[in-house]
């Protein structure tokens, strides 16, 4: 089993760059990726998503990636037009107010569109920078998930134990079942016609009864999805969707299994069994 739930954050520097990974896994019935770059690294988000998608089939992953450079070649160019438009404008003024006043270089170039200054980036740089790290990031999440899904698993087990356990207790109890049926039926007709009872109209009332009351049927389907839920817990990776299918099937079960014993030890089996039974879903909820 692998956990859908996990945390892992990994960072490189190097002299002039430093490249920082973070990811956090949730629990979600579907696939769903967010990744979070500096928008000047948003073009790399199809890639990332290929990696993170490449280990997780369910769940939701949010992922973060942050660059920070220093050193960095910068393109600066000045826009004239902008620039004669502030000067005209602050010599109209001036010359209105009879002001003696001129518009500084210093304070020119802090004005909105006289100066742009862009960074000169290499593209396809940034990748490589970002790709071992988020592959190792992407490692130690996947191991962390793997780790927690190992527990998990064991935990769910135990608690499918416990179900099996309480069924043997059915099981033990089954053949008792049948039995109080058919007294409740000769008492019945005892207390209806005294000693005069016909043996075949008993018989053929207790044969309507086990049909509608016996639990062997149930019994017999409940080991076998249990079996199955073990199987399938064994030999898949991702079996979540599958395990929970099968909790559905084992609950519907449980309660005809409830609803038809008059046994008060069924019963208290049956109560041990939902409970253990509502663990395991708890549980499944974060598995794969």
């Amino acid at each position: 089993m692998i956990s859908m739930t996990g945390f892992a954050s990994r960072e490189r520097a190097s002299e002039n760059v430093s490249v920082s990974v973070e990811i956090k896994g949730y629990n979600n019935r579907y696939l769903e990726i967010y990744v979070n770059t500096p928008p000047w690294l948003s073009y790399l988000e199809p890639q990332i998503r290929d990696v993170i998608a490449g280990v997780c089939g369910r769940g939701k992953a949010e992922v973060s990636v942050r660059v920070r450079e220093t050193n960095t070649p910068l393109n600066i160019s000045i826009n004239a037009g902008a620039a004669n438009a502030y000067m005209k404008a602050v010599s109209d003024l001036a010359l209105d107010g009879g002001i003696d006043e001129k518009l500084s270089v210093s304070v020119l170039i802090g004005l909105e569109g006289v100066m742009e200054v862009e960074k000169i980036r290499d593209d396809e740089k940034y990748w490589r920078l970002i790709e071992p790290v988020l592959k190792e990031a992407v490692g130690a999440f996947q191991a962390e998930r793997v780790r927690e899904g190992e527990f998990t698993a064991e935990v769910i087990l135990n608690f499918i134990a416990q179900i099996e356990a309480a069924l043997e207790t059915v099981k033990a109890h089954a053949a008792g079942l049948e039995n109080t049926i058919k007294e409740n039926i000769k008492n019945r007709f005892r207390e209806l016609l005294g000693n005069e009872i016909d043996e075949n109209r008993i018989m053929a009332e207790t044969a309507m009864l086990l049909m509608k009351n016996t639990i062997s049927e149930e019994i017999m389907r409940l080991a076998s999805h249990l079996g199955e839920f073990r199987a399938e817990a064994a030999k898949n990776d991702r079996p979540g969707k599958k395990l929970d299918f099968l909790c559905q099937e084992i609950n519907r079960e449980i309660n005809t299994i409830g609803s038809k014993s008059t046994i008060i030890e069924v019963s208290r089996s049956v109560v041990d069994m939902k409970e253990a039974l509502e663990n395991v879903r708890e549980q499944l909820r974060n598995v794969e």
